[in-house]
């Protein structure tokens, strides 16, 4: 009897001391999901994410990240952290968040920057801050971050060289409805199919391109199927670097300061690899063979055929300021 006394008090002391000092507690483990490898940028972001953590925390934690579509797509991950469970962070396209925010694709909506100089002004200026709270309120996913910057291209498997040959071009475009809106109004043909069937929907004949950053076309060997590259720079990516709010609001106070801290420098990094990275990528995959760049001759156009598109959307969803400011910046 003594004896259990004494061990139940040592059990309560134990107990008394962990409490005390949560060090002492389980480690906290963050799991986090990329659809790539770790040559991709994105995964390289994220792994960068969790490096300024625990180096701005400065105490014992685990990060998990899942590679390769162990977790399956971007649009699972959004709603795994819109859910609070699998996943507490990760790199997501904003067409997957237009379920909760109308405004949400407009982050990187084609032909809404002018170049690389213009789409890093915006940034700078934090104009897309009204979408990010409406985000963090009606999905409970945090934008704590904005990696990106590849320039976006269409890939086909014949050569594309201006609007008269990409009439009727049957592309894959993201799940965002002003994608399917622009491509239509330049003539061409849009399906939204996911983005890991893109490359067996070219090889059998259901579409003809697709458009992407260089990363991705390398990555997933869209070359191998659509070896011609249109070089109709329609969009620079924005791709969020994005926290689940559930699991946000469960961690220290000094962690969440880390996280918040760590995912605008890890943003900024993955913004440098993949805008510098870019024509890196498509010099290699040209030099040796495997795709070949295609001048397009009518951007011009092709972008007056977008603008009253991209105006009535940005009326449709109430992002008609952001706009203006947008192009309002030199």
């Amino acid at each position: 009897m003594k004896r259990r006394t004494i061990l139940s008090a040592f059990i309560l002391a134990a107990a008394s001391v962990a409490g005390a000092f949560p060090a002492f507690a389980q480690t906290i483990t963050l799991h986090g999901a990329s659809q790539f490898t770790d040559e991709h940028a994105f995964t390289k972001a994220l792994t960068k994410f969790g490096e300024l953590t625990q180096k701005y925390y400065g105490k014992p934690i685990n990060f998990v990240l899942h590679k390769n579509s162990e977790l399956g797509l971007e649009k699972d991950y959004f709603a795994y952290m819109n859910q609070g469970k699998a996943v507490d962070y990760a790199i997501v396209s904003p067409a997957h968040m237009s379920t909760f925010s109308k405004a949400a694709p407009f982050i990187d909506a084609p032909f809404i920057f002018r170049d690389l100089s213009h789409w890093n002004k915006v940034l700078d200026a934090d104009l897309l801050k009204p979408i990010a709270d409406e985000v963090a309120q009606k999905a409970e996913v945090m934008l704590i971050g904005y990696a990106g910057g590849g320039t976006r291209n269409i890939f086909v498997n014949k050569p594309v060289r201006n609007l008269a040959e990409m009439k009727g071009l049957k592309v894959r475009v993201q799940g965002a409805p002003i994608w399917s809106r622009t491509f239509a109004a330049i003539g061409m043909s849009p399906s939204v199919i996911a983005y890991n069937e893109v490359y067996n929907a070219i090889q059998n004949g259901v579409i003809a391109a697709g458009e992407n950053e260089a990363a991705g076309v390398e990555q997933m060997k869209f070359f191998e199927v659509a070896p011609h590259l249109s070089m109709t720079e329609h969009a620079i990516t924005i791709r969020p670097l994005c926290f689940s709010s559930k699991t946000f609001n469960k961690l220290p106070k000094d962690l969440q300061a880390a996280i918040v801290k760590a995912g605008k420098e890890a943003g900024a990094f993955g913004r440098e690899i993949e805008s510098s990275e870019d024509t890196k990528k498509l010099d290699a995959l040209e030099k040796s063979g495997k795709l070949k760049r295609v001048p397009f001759s009518d951007r011009a156009q092709m972008k007056k055929l977008v603008d009253p598109v991209m105006e009535t959307y940005a009326k449709e969803i109430g992002a008609d300021q952001i706009f203006a400011k947008i192009n309002a910046l030199k």
